[in-house]
């Protein structure tokens, strides 16, 4: 198998990685308290870069950059003014990162507040109380890189493939899922009532993403990563479409497709079994949902 698309087995890193989780959250937070407002809470995410997870935001004057290295495992923290501070990733608390890298911000003269408590996770206590969860493995972090780096690649083809409004790729924080969303300009007519959500659907969505799997608040639990593909509003029909490969399916668990990423890694050719299966998502939702799209194909798609 390719080793670009490692195997990812949630039983045996799910330690590190609802450690990893929380500490993906307090550095986006960071990054949320000051980055200018984007529609759709795309000021908040943050990208897959060659080193690991990085985010941008402006500060007094100057641009800070948050890194989690994975390389290196260290957390890099560098400003245009050529400043730079960092410290160690390794097994620690969540409360001792926070610490850690509340004063490495504080060096670099960067004072900010954030709500320091976890979202869209089960257990919700306080980063600064957070002795819990301390586990960090290199091997299976860099493992996770490698695949978010593929991923993201992929991501970024099938999003070349369309004309219309999309999404960056980009990595959000609260779910700790990768992600990629077309719209088809046209607003939500049912929007959420949930005002954090009505601001993320308030258009017509189809979106797809990487999540690793594990405890869902709302949806129970998934025990393997798994791609994902969704719409909002769901048209009618969409749940018993019939999409490619034939490995994936509804899962009324968590209201979307989804395809197991071990079956993607152990394909001859992973990178066309994920395109096929988002592209064969993406016309099952379009097509049922009224979207022109011819007009909205790029020239340059296969086929």
């Amino acid at each position: 198998m390719d080793p670009r698309w490692p195997a990812l087995d949630l039983a045996q890193w799910e330690p590190t990685y609802l450690t990893l989780h929380r500490w993906t959250q307090i550095v986006g937070k960071i990054r949320l308290s000051r980055a200018p407002w984007l529609n759709h809470w795309w000021h908040a995410p943050l990208y897959v870069c060659s080193r690991g997870l990085t985010g941008s935001l402006p500060c007094d004057g100057r641009v800070l950059t948050l890194t989690l290295d994975f390389c290196a495992h260290q957390l890099v923290a560098h400003t245009s003014d050529k400043r730079s501070e960092s410290f160690e990733l390794r097994a620690m608390s969540v409360a001792e990162f926070y610490e850690r890298i509340m004063a490495t911000l504080a060096k670099l003269g960067v004072h900010t507040r954030i709500r320091p408590v976890p979202v869209e996770v089960m257990d919700t206590t306080p980063f600064p109380e957070d002795h819990a969860h301390a586990s960090y493995d290199r091997g299976q972090v860099e493992a996770l890189h490698r695949i978010l780096l593929e991923v993201d690649r992929v991501f970024a083809i099938h999003r070349g493939w369309f004309t219309g409004k999309s999404s960056p790729v980009h990595f959000f924080w609260g779910a700790f899922d990768l992600a990629v969303t077309r719209f088809s300009g046209r607003l939500n007519p049912t929007p959420p009532a949930d005002p954090v959500m009505a601001e993320a659907y308030s258009h017509e969505v189809i979106s797809h993403g990487f999540w690793p799997g594990g405890d869902w608040p709302v949806g129970g639990r998934v025990d393997q990563a798994v791609f994902y593909a969704y719409a909002v509003p769901e048209p009618p029909g969409f749940r018993s479409a019939q999409l490619r490969p034939a490995e994936a399916g509804f899962s009324e668990q968590l209201g979307e497709y989804v395809l197991p990423y071990e079956t993607v890694r152990r394909a001859p050719d992973p990178q066309a079994m994920l395109l096929d299966f988002m592209e064969s998502s993406y016309l099952a939702a379009a097509e049922r949902a009224g979207w022109d799209v011819a007009a909205l194909r790029h020239r340059r798609m296969p086929g």
